[in-house]
């Protein structure tokens, strides 16, 4: 009885190391989606957000819009290598997910956008994307009166609602609804230790010890630094696809191959992976991780 008693004392206290462990690295999704500085989102604000997230008229084509590529149905991505968009032609990244994106530091893989609004002006003006205009995008809302009404609610005081810049600031406060709290981790991060089988905790602990955590810890379990694709090597080119990540952007050594580590929050439900979108499965994305990142079998 006291092998039983003490066997089960040292399993209780793992537990809530694991538990102690995880809390100090992972937050959370916290139940409401968080305020925007400088972009109250008020229920006018968003409902046109949401309309415009939806409007495939902001396309040059009338064809797509922003859930083409970042489709809620489907993880909020598109399943695809890299997505396709005006004239059949194929983008050269993959799609990250529009979920918990609010928690990323910035946007896109290279984080060449600041914030959500600054995100959504992007594609609409990319010529492989939506391949419109700022002024093409108002000439077409300005000419839908209930869009201009819907602009004067969501922006009142504004001399000139209907505009590029507010536009993507409605598209932001939507995008910052689009939260997934309560996943059985959250529950367990929250103390709940049942939350987890014995295999996903192995899994967790697996997950610390071998530094994943260190670019996929906070939050949204990634999106809050740049990090070097490889480090113990570089990734086979076909991953890399001649992609030197942010080092686009600033033209620093350091940065060079380096990107926003992607989100691991509803991983499962978002295949293709890595920039270029060439890995299907998720056991072959933590082998290629364990290859070059760690150097581990």
């Amino acid at each position: 009885t006291s092998l039983v008693l003490a066997l089960a004392a040292g399993s209780a206290l793992a537990e809530d190391t694991l538990l102690q462990d995880a809390q100090a690295q992972f937050q959370p999704v916290p139940a409401q989606a968080p305020a925007i500085k400088g972009n109250e989102a008020t229920p006018d604000k968003i409902e046109l957000g949401k309309m415009l997230y939806f409007e495939p008229r902001l396309s040059k084509s009338a064809l797509i819009s922003c859930n083409t590529c970042h489709n809620v149905g489907l993880g909020g991505a598109d399943f695809q290598q890299t997505s396709t968009g005006h004239g059949w032609k194929q983008g050269p990244r993959n799609s990250p997910t529009v979920f918990n994106s609010v928690f990323n530091v910035a946007q896109f893989w290279d984080g060449r956008a600041k914030d959500l609004a600054e995100q959504a002006k992007g594609p609409i003006q990319a010529g492989v994307e939506m391949n419109s205009t700022p002024e093409n995008v108002v000439k077409t809302l300005n000419s839908m009166p209930e869009y201009v009404a819907l602009f004067k609610k969501a922006f009142p005081g504004d001399k000139d609602p209907v505009s590029f810049d507010n536009m993507a600031r409605a598209i932001e406060v939507f995008e910052a609804t689009l939260i997934t709290p309560d996943a059985r981790f959250d529950k367990f991060l929250k103390g709940d230790a049942k939350a987890l089988s014995d295999v996903e905790k192995e899994g967790l602990q697996l997950f610390m010890a071998n530094e994943c955590v260190s670019c996929h810890g906070g939050v949204n379990m990634g999106g809050d630094d740049y990090y070097p694709l490889g480090v113990v090597s570089k990734p086979r080119e076909e991953i890399i696809a001649g992609d030197k990540g942010r080092f686009a952007i600033t033209e620093a050594k350091d940065d060079e191959f380096a990107f926003k580590s992607p989100s691991l929050r509803n991983i499962e439900l978002t295949p293709p992976y890595f920039h270029s979108g060439v890995v299907w499965s998720l056991e072959e994305s933590i082998e290629v991780m364990n290859d070059y990142k760690i150097g581990a079998n």
